[in-house]
């Protein structure tokens, strides 16, 4: 038995099996590429899901993490530490908001962001007590837990886990109209994923975020951003709504806010909304830790200086270049995205979508499929123009070969 199978094997024999990873393990990890137990190497082309932005043992984040592992790494908020200010001030200011509520999971985040709302919504807009409600989209992703999958369409994600949360009403992702007829005098929030990532990453029609934006300005309903995955230069801007010119009234952010290195979310939004919050309302043991809040100001210092989104700008316009010539060939049936981050939908000629990110794997590239036929595309914004041409390169093969 190799290595690679003894580890496979024991952790299916110790491990709740709620994943189906691909049969690799990996031990070492550098910039956009990783090494298994066997010493071969693969190039990342999901980068966890966006967490990775920034690349596997990025040496910034890295120096910040142990500086700050000598000093402190958790006090709880029972007490200050000397990185909290520095984070909340410069990661509203990113966000041109006020206050930042730190946490550390985007489940976690997406979770606060709900309570925020129903909270705003009886003591800032009035709604009677236990009659808030929220409208999310259909085929959304924001998490696993009890209440988020109580208003998810996925029956992976919510079948056998009821009884669920209400409050919550599911219009199509996209439709404006449909929208707009379900917000009533006791709605408090719309949630939404500016481009929705598990679904495929589906892109909504050019207008929605800005017709989402002036319709819950107009009828006093807070716009909540999931940019958990879409956020922080993924898409080629600071955040996915930018590319429309929208900015909504609450922040949800995660994955990439912690470099890959720790877990590190935040709800950001205005004084008005997170300002309804006391002592004891709400809280996390660990939000807002000392390396945490290390780790994601260098994340911030690092997006300031632009870099990174004009990386995945310029990259991400020569990755859907390449795959519209596939997509023309016949061997993809669609591609959607924006930025370093794609959903290809593969012809069912060609094979299922796990059945192509095993091919890959065995060509020394890693990806991930979602609802059968789609794969999706996200290597770290640090990728190089030829490990990239390098990955699409593999990826024709399989589809063409």
């Amino acid at each position: 038995m190799t290595s690679t199978e003894r580890g496979i094997a024991a952790a299916e024999a110790h491990s709740a099996h709620n994943y189906h990873p691909l049969p690799v393990v990996v031990a070492t990890a550098e910039g956009a590429w990783v090494t298994d137990v066997e010493g071969r190497r693969y190039l990342d082309m999901l980068a966890g899901y966006s967490a990775l932005n920034f690349g596997h043992g990025n040496r910034r984040l890295l120096d910040a993490a142990k500086a700050q592992l000598e000093r402190v790494t958790l006090t709880s908020r029972a007490f200050h530490h000397d990185r909290f200010a520095d984070f909340c001030t410069q990661l509203a200011e990113l966000c041109g908001m006020e206050l930042v509520l730190p946490m550390n999971t985007g489940a976690e985040a997406v979770e606060t962001a709900v309570k925020t709302a129903r909270k705003w919504g009886y003591k800032v807009k009035g709604v009677p007590d236990g009659r808030a409600k929220i409208i999310v989209a259909d085929n959304n992703f924001h998490g696993r837990t009890t209440t988020i999958v109580s208003f998810s369409t996925d029956p992976e994600a919510r079948a056998d886990f009821g009884p669920y949360t209400p409050g919550f009403e599911i219009v199509p992702y996209g439709d404006l109209a449909a929208l707009e007829a379900a917000v009533d005098a006791d709605t408090v929030a719309v949630l939404l994923e500016p481009i929705q990532g598990e679904a495929g990453v589906l892109v909504p029609p050019p207008g929605y975020l800005a017709g989402v934006r002036e319709l819950t300005r107009n009828r006093n309903v807070l716009f909540i951003a999931d940019e958990i995955q879409s956020g922080l230069g993924r898409t080629g801007r600071t955040f996915a709504c930018e590319h429309e010119g929208v900015v909504p009234d609450m922040y949800v952010l995660g994955k990439a806010l912690g470099g890959g290195v720790v877990p590190v979310s935040a709800v950001v939004s205005s004084r008005e909304v997170l300002g309804v919050y006391a002592p004891g309302e709400h809280g996390s043991t660990f939000g807002g830790n000392p390396l945490a809040c290390a780790v994601a100001l260098e994340v911030i210092a690092m997006l300031r200086t632009g870099e990174f989104q004009q990386r995945a700008a310029e990259l991400g316009e020569h990755l859907h270049s390449e795959l519209a010539q596939l997509a023309a060939g016949g061997a993809v049936a669609a591609v959607r995205g924006r930025g370093l981050w794609a959903g290809v939908d593969i012809n069912p000629s060609r094979g299922t979508g796990r059945e192509i990110s095993e091919q890959l794997m065995a060509r020394g590239v890693l990806v991930k499929d979602t609802h059968g036929s789609t794969i999706r595309l996200a290597p770290p914004l640090v990728i190089s123009k030829e490990d990239l041409d390098w990955g699409l390169d593999q990826l024709r093969g399989v589809l063409e070969g």
